[in-house]
């Protein structure tokens, strides 16, 4: 066996895999051509954050196996394409939790103090005392966005500091927050009273630019804001204007939009303005732990087929696979379904299985369906291994149970997720050996492919309704793929489900939602 090591990892992960007898190739810094060259005959590749492993990569890839990333992020895996390849994906969740944590209290501190300006003015010969006045942290409130695993450790060691800590984050419920002894609020309160504000959320397409214009106008007066999280959660343009404007006291970035950063951007001319060029796991001890995970995952799976933390593939025999392998992409589509239409912290999930799903063991299946279900809150950070680990330490009480008669269908799977006191049913099944549809919406019954760019609507059920928002959709130039209308003639309205060939946008779903008739639209991505 060969494995490929792209990007630096601690001598230690090298060490694991070269005593099990792997072949070992250090290159670091190739090209994409000088890589699509190095993959030929490799069967594990680790890397962090430089390497790319693309679509094209991945067809040169003549014996690839496994792509392990030392670290959390999978931003440059094209991991679409590495099931396409049957390639697995893991990554080390959790290795630099206790760096990254650090590391922002090292900058909520070194921004209070001024430290790298005053460490600049000595340097330069001078001794500017009364210049860089600092304040404490002592009594200040932190505001956290998003309070998962970083997040936590974060309010903890501000607390230490004897800091105020107040969070928003509303995948969480306020009892788990309780538990950390931090005060869960909505994001306008919490930017409102926060003196200091750090974020600690993925980057997604709903948190791209989170921070912007008019969030900081918000904040209080004299705020500093820090992101040790994501480049590009913050938009740095807006940032530049609070900064010279005076609206913010400072600010703290160890990432950025576009890395590596120049001196093209403008923030780091400006002198309430600090950075470091992420360095949030840049410690030893997170990078031995990252190698050493990496190398041991690495290691298993090609010597014992033992899959660990991966985010493509469950931990069951190649069997297993084959046997459920339909049902865990039916449950995967179901749990990101159910993911973005609940509103609030999650609270219950039940998973009814009937028929002949029920005859498996449907454990990886529950896993699968509790993975999507939590990405859209944690990314990278929830995996085939831990997803059952973080429903629990979040409070949410999941339950199975199983029949083998499943009514109108040879196999049924259906899901029930309780939010913020509210219910949504999901009802899905295979159609022959691997076909899955949706068949049930809470009371609605239909036959859905849930697959692709979808948008679910809520509609009175009288005429000429669905004609106006066919029109609306066609004026928008979105042309429909397929439609599937539900309808609940004690309430005298429809469900439809549609699949169109792109992303309705924001305005397309205003001008929906201006129809007369039209209850409810709610865009998908599956």
């Amino acid at each position: 066996m060969k494995v490929l090591v792209t990007d630096p990892i601690a001598k230690e992960g090298i060490e694991i895999l070269e005593k099990a007898g792997i072949q070992v190739e250090e290159r670091l810094g190739l090209s994409p051509d000088e890589l699509k060259e190095a993959i030929k005959g490799v069967h594990g590749l680790i890397i962090r954050s430089n390497t790319k492993v693309t679509a094209d990569l991945l067809d040169a890839a003549d014996s690839l196996k496994v792509v392990g990333r030392a670290g959390t992020g999978l931003d440059n895996v094209d991991i679409p394409a590495c099931n396409k390849h049957g390639v697995v994906v893991m990554n080390t969740p959790g290795g630099n939790t206790n760096s990254a944590a650090e590391h922002t209290i090292a900058m909520i501190m070194a921004v209070s103090r001024h430290i790298p300006q005053a460490t600049a003015s000595m340097k330069a010969g001078k001794w500017e005392k009364k210049k860089f006045l600092g304040q404490e942290v002592a009594g200040k409130t932190l505001g956290i966005i998003g309070i998962g695993r970083i997040g936590s450790i974060v309010a903890r060691l501000a607390q230490g500091l004897k800091m105020k800590v107040v969070a928003f984050d509303p995948h969480i419920r306020p009892d788990m927050a309780e538990k950390l002894g931090v005060e869960l609020k909505d994001l306008d309160d919490v930017l409102a009273v926060s003196d200091y504000i750090s974020v600690h959320t993925p980057l997604t397409p709903e948190t791209r630019g989170l921070l912007n214009k008019d969030l900081f106008l918000k904040m209080k007066d004299g705020a500093i804001v820090i992101n040790c999280a994501r480049g590009g959660i913050i938009n740095e343009d807006d940032l530049y204007d609070a900064l010279t404007s005076g609206k913010l006291k400072a600010a703290a970035l160890d990432v950025f939009e576009k890395e590596p950063t120049t001196l093209e951007n403008k923030l780091l001319g400006l002198e309430n303005f600090i950075c470091t060029p992420h360095l949030g796991a840049s410690t030893k001890e997170a990078q031995e732990n990252v190698a050493v995970a990496v190398a041991r995952q690495i290691r298993d799976y090609l010597i014992n087929g033992e899959v660990r933390n991966a985010v493509n593939v469950p931990s069951v025999t190649g069997e297993a696979l084959a046997q459920l392998g339909p049902y865990l992409g039916l449950a995967e589509k179901m749990g990101a379904f159910q993911a973005q239409i609940l509103e609030g912290p999650i609270e219950d999930v039940e998973i009814v299985y009937q028929g002949d799903v029920a005859e498996y063991d449907t454990k990886p299946v529950t896993i699968a369906f509790l993975k999507a279900l939590l990405a859209p809150a944690l990314q990278e950070d929830v995996n085939f291994v831990n997803a059952p680990i973080i429903a629990e330490e979040r409070g949410i009480k999941v339950t199975e149970s199983k029949s083998s008669t499943a009514e109108d269908f040879t196999n049924l799977i259906t899901v029930k997720v309780t939010s913020a006191g509210q219910t949504n049913l999901l009802s899905g099944t295979i159609f022959g050996k691997k076909e899955p549809r949706l068949v049930r919406i809470n009371d609605f019954r239909l036959e859905a492919v849930p697959e692709g760019h979808m948008l679910l609507i809520y509609n009175e059920d009288k005429p000429g309704v669905i004609g106006r928002i066919g029109i609306t959709l066609g004026d928008a130039g979105i042309n429909i793929a397929r439609m599937q209308v539900g309808q609940d003639p004690s309430h005298k309205r429809n469900v439809i489900l549609l699949t169109t060939d792109e992303s309705v946008s924001k305005d397309t779903l205003d001008a929906l939602l201006s129809q007369d008739g039209v209850l409810h639209a709610r865009p998908l991505e599956l």
